[in-house]
């Protein structure tokens, strides 16, 4: 026991609003165990911690890092998956931030799932991150309240729905980017255009969508319900749309596909049925992925600064984590549409 108390704080201890004592006595353990938690020790059973953390937490603690002259010595990105090159691109603009500020960084992806959410919030506590950027995802509103209690400034890049109205967030114009890809496929003659849609709970596809649909009237076309197909961003889903769209009595000339990856898949669904791209089916993406100027043919498509974005969310939480105010609490970076080889007139 001699050995326990060393290592453990003084049982007065103040954490949050409560003592060490009245919190070992809440969790039904010893006051070392709670300074044992407190200081990140490993020598603590997963329950235990789990119960001592989960109270920690509702009394607005958290242990402090030693922060640097930033105000930060550690930074968490947090995706809802990673599994795609757009991620990557976030994350290469983040790390370039936090580097140069000497700020450590912890990439973590809670899948949407509620356990996930709140292991990753334990986890965040323990190490006592310093600020959070959360990148297309939704944290429910008892762990922005968490989180708002534990004094942890949050940045939300390209959020998923309505963003909550006292938290910064870092975007791109979706709308002009998606009304922008249509009028190119209308300048160039095509009137039957398919849309590979995003998932409608973002923001960003919603956007993209009604940019498009902007185009149309601005042409004096309507939305044929039967030219929008649903996709999730993945390839996947674009090759799969893009069969649907071909297998039409009258398919479209040509495709504007929501992201970069469904337009691979679209390339793909077409190659598979021995048509060309431009020649049979014009197509456009969005992001402007490396891989996309590779592509055969190399892609047309919207640039969206999916680095800068995550630049100049770390700058953000970097200036709320000194206690600064953000420079505009919602950001919108510009789009540019990238013309390549993947569009032409349709065939006659």
């Amino acid at each position: 026991m001699a050995a326990d108390e060393a290592g453990a704080k003084a049982p007065s201890e103040v954490l949050g609003k409560v003592t060490i004592t009245e919190i070992a006595r809440q969790a039904g353990v010893s006051v070392p165990t709670v300074s044992r938690v407190v200081n990140g020790r490993s020598d603590v059973s997963p329950q235990t911690r789990a119960r001592v953390e989960d109270l920690l937490l509702r009394h607005g603690h958290r242990r402090r890092s030693a922060a640097s002259a930033t105000g930060a010595a550690l930074l968490d990105l947090v995706f809802n998956d990673l599994d795609s090159p757009w991620a990557v691109e976030i994350i290469r603009g983040v790390e370039e931030v936090a580097h140069t500020a000497g700020v450590g960084t912890v990439v973590s992806a809670i899948h949407g799932r509620s356990g996930d959410a709140r292991e990753w919030m334990r986890n965040l506590r323990a190490r006592a991150s310093d600020g959070v950027v959360l990148v297309t995802s939704a944290l429910e509103p008892v762990l922005h309240e968490e989180l708002r209690a534990l004094g942890v400034p949050l940045v939300v890049v390209d959020p998923a729905g309505s963003p909550v109205l006292d938290v910064p967030t870092i975007g791109a114009a979706n709308w002009s980017g998606g009304m922008a890809a249509t009028e190119h496929l209308l300048s160039l003659g095509h009137r039957r255009i398919g849309l590979i849609a995003g998932p409608p709970r973002l923001l960003c596809s919603r956007a993209r969508f009604d940019g498009h649909r902007a185009a149309l009237e601005g042409a004096g076309l309507t939305v044929d319900e039967t030219l929008v197909v649903p996709g999730d961003f993945h390839p996947e889903s674009g090759f799969t749309g893009c069969n649907t769209l071909l297998d039409l009595p009258e398919p479209p000339t040509a495709v504007f596909a929501a992201s970069d990856q469904m337009a691979l898949g679209a390339i793909e669904a077409l190659r598979r049925r021995g048509l060309r791209v431009p020649q049979d089916m014009s197509l456009v993406g969005f992001d402007d992925l490396p891989e996309v100027r590779w592509s055969a043919p190399p892609l047309t498509t919207v640039r969206q600064p999916l680095a800068d974005m995550g630049k100049l969310a770390v700058r953000t939480v970097l200036r709320l984590a000194r206690g600064e105010q953000p420079v505009s609490p919602r950001v919108e970076l510009g789009t540019e549409l990238v013309v390549r080889s993947s569009t032409a007139p349709p065939a006659p």
